[in-house]
């Protein structure tokens, strides 16, 4: 069983955002990290292959991204994937990735393949329906978890008042949320020292066209100052008048 997990490169969360002129992302100084998601799925996918050794093969990543995310890739290899593909451009919008990724690995025949819920820089959440689509595969959504008995593939989701148990045959795509994994895992030295020699293998782009052309960017306005209140009725006057939410 081979299981292929999707990441993205994105920003800390606790970076400052800056635009050079509104029209792109100020790099400098930024720090990037797996997309949360996607690092919590990867987790999940190592935490499965530790537990059952003999039924998953390999776990693989794969990312649309320029040679400046290969540290982020070399984390993930450090985290325990066993190899990892580059699609060799910038990621541009939803469609762009999913369908870079399907062209990239139409040909692998992946058993399952992980995708996060969302990315945590733009709040994008469709690339795993469409590379489902893309790649004629079934797709479960808001799946919170994914366990393997005896080779019989059990998933939990998320539905509206509570959660669906359900039983999936291979190969289909999970798109996952927080509660796949506790925590994610932390490279060792030795995951690390290992991540410098696994492979890492980079494939030109189909040069496929986005749907969404990025006009400018600005800031939201900076919040007002907070204002201390002494007694019920200021915050009354303030809430009606100032608030106007009574």
């Amino acid at each position: 069983m081979k299981i292929l997990v999707c990441i993205s490169n994105v920003p800390d969360t606790t970076t400052k955002i800056k635009f050079v002129e509104g029209k792109q992302l100020d790099k400098t100084g930024v720090q990037w990290i797996i997309n949360p998601w996607d690092e919590l799925a990867l987790t999940r996918a190592l935490e499965l292959k530790a537990s059952n050794p003999a039924s998953i093969e390999k776990i693989i990543v794969a990312m649309v991204g320029k040679s400046d995310a290969e540290p982020t890739i070399r984390k993930a290899l450090a985290m325990g994937a066993d190899e990892a593909i580059r699609i060799d451009t910038e990621a541009k919008d939803s469609y762009n990735v999913a369908a870079e990724i399907a062209n990239a690995v139409k040909d692998m025949n992946f058993d399952i393949i992980l995708t996060g819920l969302e990315s945590s820089d733009f709040n994008g959440f469709s690339v795993g329906a469409m590379l489902s689509e893309m790649l004629a595969i079934q797709s479960i959504n808001a799946v919170s978890s994914l366990d393997l008995e005896n080779n019989n593939i059990k998933i939990k989701r998320e539905i509206e008042g509570g959660f669906e148990l359900i039983s999936v045959k291979t190969p289909f795509l999970a798109v996952v949320q927080k509660g796949i994994a506790i925590t994610p895992l932390i490279p060792n030295m030795r995951g690390i020292m290992q991540a410098k020699t696994k492979p890492l293998k980079v494939v030109a782009c189909a040069n496929i066209e986005s749907l969404v052309d990025y006009v400018a960017y600005e800031l939201p306005k900076p919040k007002p100052p907070v204002k201390k209140v002494e007694t019920a009725k200021e915050l009354v006057e303030l809430l009606k008048n100032e608030a106007k939410v009574i």
